[in-house]
Protein backbone atom coordinates (compact mmCIF):
# COMPACT_ATOMS: atom_id res chain seq x y z
CA UNK A 1 0.00 0.00 0.00
CA UNK A 2 1.31 3.64 -1.01
CA UNK A 3 1.41 6.24 1.24
CA UNK A 4 -1.27 8.81 0.31
CA UNK A 5 1.51 11.36 -0.46
CA UNK A 6 3.26 9.41 -3.87
CA UNK A 7 2.63 10.92 -6.94
CA UNK A 8 1.29 9.33 -10.34
CA UNK A 9 3.60 8.58 -12.94
CA UNK A 10 1.85 8.27 -16.17
CA UNK A 11 2.84 5.73 -18.77
CA UNK A 12 1.47 7.63 -22.31
CA UNK A 13 5.11 6.53 -24.12
CA UNK A 14 6.04 3.57 -25.61
CA UNK A 15 9.80 4.51 -25.75
CA UNK A 16 11.39 6.34 -23.06
CA UNK A 17 15.15 7.18 -22.56
CA UNK A 18 16.92 3.99 -20.91
CA UNK A 19 17.01 4.47 -17.26
CA UNK A 20 14.74 7.64 -16.97
CA UNK A 21 11.69 5.54 -15.68
CA UNK A 22 13.63 4.22 -12.21
CA UNK A 23 14.42 8.11 -11.68
CA UNK A 24 10.74 9.27 -12.29
CA UNK A 25 9.82 6.24 -9.91
CA UNK A 26 11.57 7.57 -7.15
CA UNK A 27 10.77 11.10 -7.58
CA UNK A 28 7.64 10.30 -7.44
CA UNK A 29 7.86 8.87 -4.05
CA UNK A 30 8.84 12.14 -2.82
CA UNK A 31 6.33 14.49 -0.77
CA UNK A 32 5.09 17.35 -3.20
CA UNK A 33 4.78 15.70 -6.24
CA UNK A 34 1.26 14.64 -7.59
CA UNK A 35 2.29 13.95 -11.07
CA UNK A 36 5.04 13.19 -13.63
CA UNK A 37 3.85 12.80 -17.50
CA UNK A 38 7.13 11.68 -19.65
CA UNK A 39 6.35 13.16 -23.01
CA UNK A 40 8.19 14.10 -26.56
CA UNK A 41 11.45 12.07 -27.14
CA UNK A 42 14.00 13.36 -29.62
CA UNK A 43 17.27 13.87 -31.02
CA UNK A 44 19.84 16.35 -30.08
CA UNK A 45 22.93 17.63 -31.90
CA UNK A 46 25.21 17.55 -28.04
CA UNK A 47 26.22 14.42 -26.61
CA UNK A 48 25.29 14.41 -22.66
CA UNK A 49 27.46 10.87 -21.82
CA UNK A 50 25.47 11.00 -18.35
CA UNK A 51 21.47 10.92 -17.48
CA UNK A 52 21.11 15.05 -16.62
CA UNK A 53 17.52 16.38 -15.43
CA UNK A 54 16.82 19.77 -16.04
CA UNK A 55 13.99 22.31 -14.67
CA UNK A 56 13.47 24.33 -17.56
CA UNK A 57 10.40 26.09 -17.71
CA UNK A 58 6.88 26.99 -15.21
CA UNK A 59 3.65 25.08 -16.70
CA UNK A 60 0.67 25.64 -15.11
CA UNK A 61 0.66 23.58 -11.72
CA UNK A 62 4.48 22.50 -12.17
CA UNK A 63 7.04 22.46 -14.08
CA UNK A 64 8.69 21.18 -17.45
CA UNK A 65 11.61 19.00 -17.01
CA UNK A 66 14.12 17.96 -19.80
CA UNK A 67 15.55 14.72 -19.86
CA UNK A 68 18.92 14.08 -21.75
CA UNK A 69 21.32 11.00 -22.01
CA UNK A 70 23.52 10.81 -24.97
CA UNK A 71 21.91 12.40 -28.03
CA UNK A 72 18.64 11.60 -26.77
CA UNK A 73 16.23 14.26 -25.15
CA UNK A 74 12.70 13.84 -23.80
CA UNK A 75 10.22 16.20 -21.90
CA UNK A 76 8.73 15.57 -18.55
CA UNK A 77 6.14 17.14 -16.78
CA UNK A 78 5.87 17.52 -13.44
CA UNK A 79 2.65 18.23 -11.79
CA UNK A 80 3.88 19.83 -8.39
CA UNK A 81 2.97 22.20 -5.41
CA UNK A 82 6.71 22.66 -4.88
CA UNK A 83 9.06 25.91 -5.66
CA UNK A 84 11.04 25.14 -8.56
CA UNK A 85 14.68 25.08 -6.38
CA UNK A 86 12.65 21.96 -4.24
CA UNK A 87 12.06 20.40 -7.35
CA UNK A 88 15.46 20.78 -8.59
CA UNK A 89 16.41 19.43 -4.89
CA UNK A 90 13.58 16.53 -5.21
CA UNK A 91 15.39 15.71 -9.06
CA UNK A 92 18.73 15.63 -6.95
CA UNK A 93 17.82 12.59 -4.65
CA UNK A 94 15.80 10.59 -7.11
CA UNK A 95 19.19 10.68 -9.08
CA UNK A 96 21.54 10.18 -6.42
CA UNK A 97 19.29 7.01 -5.29
CA UNK A 98 20.57 4.94 -8.48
Amino acid sequence: MSKATDGRLVWNHSTHIPGLIPILERLCKQDGIVTVTPAVIGRVKGHAPQMKLRVSVPIRGGYKVIARQGKTVQEVFVLTHLSQDQLKSAIAVAMKAR
